[in-house]
């Protein structure tokens, strides 16, 4: 068994990362390192050198803390010989994900860049279905309640934190499974609160190797149902991913899937890379976001409250 340690123990760690681990035949939990919160039964300590220093038999360490404090706990478990699972977005910016890959090559253990949603159930199969056909389109909408999924989060509205990003890369690790060749920014504009440093919404106009135009619509300001949906126009017909890729239809007919597992996934995925001793950091869909704010348009919109 793997012995896996959780830093930051929020609202991702205990819906997803518990259940995940207490599900796998790899992994047991450990330990976690957090200022406000314990899993039941598990040694707790308020901080990632801590656990480290009283947990000597760890195996790896799950990161869940918020981006903008991952880089230095990541690299504190790097030099203590631990595998590392990064929460996404990898880091606050990309020359700290490169520096934690180089870091993780150096002491010869894993570093496991995950996108969830990439493992949503109806994922792999419209990738498949793509393959090889001629793309015409793709439409991106990618709208939810920020006070229902963040609730009080003031990091996420801080630099670094992503803003609209969080949840809409997302969308962009997903699109960027789905496509074989890489995926091209070529206008963006952001909407930010009056009174936060991060944006509320965002368009992107981005285009495929092939030249097939892609828009993507980013908002956290909707109320009622939330929309999480892909549209593909190919040559062959329209497939549409919905509820964040776990629905799939193609031309209107609904596509057999199996269940909806994506941290499961996650973990059967890091404990191969451990096994082969192995890296995966892809960072296709932060660099995506990375140019957004690069060459963006920003405007000021309402003042936002939680």
């Amino acid at each position: 068994m793997i012995r896996v340690g959780i830093v930051g123990f929020g609202k991702i760690a205990r819906d997803q990362h518990v259940p995940a681990i207490a599900g796998s035949e790899k992994f047991v939990l450990a330990a976690t390192a957090s200022r406000n919160a314990h899993a039941d039964g598990i040694p707790a300590y308020p901080d990632i050198d801590t656990m480290l220093a009283k947990e000597p038999t760890l195996d790896a360490v799950a990161l869940c803390q918020p981006p903008q404090v991952r880089h230095g706990a990541a690299r504190a478990a790097l030099a203590a010989g631990k595998h590392v699972f990064l929460e996404k977005p990898p880091g606050a910016t990309l020359s700290e994900v490169v520096d934690l890959a180089r870091t993780a090559d150096a002491a010869g253990v894993t570093l496991f860049a995950s996108w969830h949603s990439r493992y949503a159930a109806g994922v792999e199969t419209a990738r498949q279905w793509i393959a090889g056909k001629e793309l015409r389109r793709i439409d991106i909408s990618w709208k939810e309640d920020v006070r229902h999924w963040h609730p009080g989060q003031a990091w996420i509205w801080q630099p670094g934190g992503l803003g609209v990003f969080d949840p809409g890369i997302n969308a962009l690790s997903i699109l960027t499974q789905l496509l074989a060749d890489p995926v091209r920014l070529e206008q963006a504009s952001l909407e930010v609160p009056a009174n936060r440093k991060a944006p509320i919404a965002a368009r992107l106009a981005m285009r495929s190797a092939s030249g097939a135009p892609i828009d993507a619509v980013f908002d956290w300001r909707q109320t009622g149902p939330q929309t999480w949906d892909i549209e593909v126009e190919t040559d062959a017909g329209l497939l549409v991913l919905s509820h964040g890729g776990n629905t799939l239809t193609i031309d209107g007919v609904a596509q057999p899937l199996p269940a909806e597992a994506e941290y499961p996934e996650l973990y059967a995925r890091f404990a191969e890379l451990i096994a082969a001793g192995k890296s995966d950091v892809d960072v296709a869909p932060f660099r995506l976001v990375a140019d957004a704010f690069l060459t963006g348009e920003t405007s000021v919109t309402d003042a936002f409250e939680d």
